[in-house]
């Protein structure tokens, strides 16, 4: 080989290897940084304080800060169901596997506002909800009975005593009993939001529930809702 030959030879190695270089990317970082409070806050980053949207599938350490005994930071997914406690505060360190799949992170006390999720590699899009049903659904002339309490059940029933699942738009008459003071009875849906408080309060009281938009009524008590006390109900044309 002729000297010419030799250095055009080493200038395009050298030029691959500058562009493989440049094109390749940059590693993934494995730590991730979750906080929950001390106000009404909740949040999943990375290393460089960005939140996170979207990972690659595989094993990753968090660093969990619950700055807040009102708040708690939990984490679920495919595979994975990590929380921390609700009158706690203080970090912990989860080493936690992600799958293909989508995941959320809550307040479970708040789980309405205090929420965000982000997916993991690239799952198929979730499938088009269902189309609202029209059957069965009570009317607005059907008084209802929301019950909280004093155990760790929630319930939204006709006076006749029939769980409510489907609900036609308009105003109801909702009769609200909040049994336990440990425990409220919060109602959201579009358009309306109201509990009973303060948290230690029992009683009875009656709400006018003005349903103006198709969608999706809510019932829970927000302490216990991962326990299980919540609720749902279809509000139809």
């Amino acid at each position: 080989m002729t000297r010419i030959s030799a250095l055009a030879a080493a200038l395009l190695v050298a030029a691959l290897l500058a562009a493989a270089g440049g094109d390749a990317a940059p590693a993934q970082s494995s730590k991730l940084h979750a906080k929950v409070g001390p106000g009404f806050t909740i949040a999943l980053t990375n290393d460089g304080g960005g939140r996170v949207t979207r990972l690659d599938p595989g094993t990753y350490e968090i660093e969990v800060e619950d700055e807040s005994e009102e708040h708690n930071f939990h984490l679920q997914g495919p595979g994975v169901d990590r929380m921390t406690g609700v009158g706690q505060v203080g970090k912990e360190l989860w080493t936690v596997t992600f799958a293909e799949g989508r995941y959320t992170y809550v307040c479970d006390p708040h789980s309405q506002t205090l929420r965000g999720s982000f997916t993991v590699g690239d799952p198929a899009p979730p499938p088009p909800p269902p189309p609202p049903t029209t059957s069965g659904a009570i009317t607005a002339k059907t008084k209802l009975e929301l019950t909280s309490g004093p155990g760790f059940v929630i319930s939204l029933k006709t006076r006749a005593g029939k769980a409510v699942k489907a609900m036609k738009r308009g105003t109801y008459t909702m009769v609200v009993r909040d049994r336990g003071r440990a425990h409220n009875a919060h109602v959201v849906a579009p358009g309306f939001n109201r509990k009973t408080t303060p948290l230690s309060y029992t009683g009875t009281q009656t709400w006018k529930v003005a349903l103006r938009k198709v969608g999706t009524l809510r019932f829970l008590c927000d302490p216990h809702a991962s326990r299980g006390m919540k609720g749902s109900a279809k509000i139809v044309p």
